[in-house]
């Protein structure tokens, strides 16, 4: 990776100067590190950024076309069932009873528009103190262009990774985690007023040089941690809900759009076909 062109050695030094690499070995080490910790700062944002848009589609999905869906599943109960009252047939009387079996409790439209429920069912309020989430659903897939930058900016300026000792590490993993509620729920306001927060806040002393074992412990960290984060970027790029936004990477949101569009067709077709059947 090349270095930043601030930092780069020059090509001559002064007549009778010891070399760089003579006067402080690890110097190279150094901006190798450096390199490897924005390269790495910029890889999380990429994950995260793409972790909150999976998150926002799943949810939306859900509460958007989840009526939609349960209908579906009411009709093809009907229809089934009109089918086996026609027939008489035991067959059709089973594939009936299975389709009847498919159809869910029908959630209240407070619920499905105004409220939401995680995926192990507990209460918003519940949720948000377990998992320092939002109760407030997300109101769009990708949140807006600038709170995007904003989220960026923030993410570079306080990254834990950054951090020179543990204090100042739990302080910028809080700030954070306030920072990656704030951009799930696309509050450009609370996004700002946290940058302003930080920028205000007690500025990180100067590091001192590294001893060069220290750095390659650094190094062999920074390595391991971009592992791991390959492993959740692959996860959610091969998740359901990771594969369908790759559909629609430039407007996740029109997506939902669409498929609502083509739920409705379907549940269309079967209330005719519903229709049809039980015609007299």
């Amino acid at each position: 990776m090349t270095s930043p062109e601030a930092e780069q050695v020059p090509d001559e030094t002064p007549e009778g100067a010891p070399p760089e690499g003579g006067a402080r070995p690890e110097a190279r080490l150094e901006r190798a590190v450096r390199a490897a910790e924005q390269a790495l700062i910029e890889y999380e944002i990429a994950v995260e950024t793409f972790r909150v848009e999976v998150e926002n589609f799943s949810r939306l999905h859900h509460q958007r076309l989840g009526p939609m869906y349960a209908r579906l599943d009411e009709l093809d109960a009907q229809i089934a069932e009109a089918v086996a009252a026609r027939s008489g047939d035991p067959e059709d009387r089973r594939k009936a009873d299975e389709a009847r079996a498919r159809v869910l409790p029908m959630p209240g439209v407070d619920e499905l528009f105004h409220g939401w429920m995680d995926g192990d069912g507990l209460p918003p309020e519940a949720a948000a103190m377990l998992t320092d989430q939002s109760v407030r659903p997300p109101q769009r897939v990708r949140p807006s262009d600038e709170a995007r930058k904003l989220y960026r900016e923030l993410a570079r300026k306080a990254h834990p990774d950054l951090a020179q000792d543990e204090q100042e590490r739990e302080r910028r993993d809080g700030f954070i985690a306030r920072v990656n509620a704030a951009y799930g729920r696309g509050d450009e306001a609370l996004l700002r007023e946290l940058l302003e927060e930080w920028d205000a806040g007690p500025v990180p002393e100067d590091q001192r040089p590294s001893p060069s074992e220290e750095l390659y412990v650094r190094l062999e960290w920074l390595a391991q941690r971009k592992e791991l984060l390959s492993v959740v970027a692959r996860e959610l790029e091969e998740s359901a809900i990771g594969a369908m936004l790759k559909l629609a990477p430039d407007d996740p949101d029109r997506l939902l759009e669409e498929i609502a569009e083509q739920l409705l067709a379907q549940v269309a077709e079967r209330e005719a076909e519903l229709e049809r059947l039980t015609a007299t």
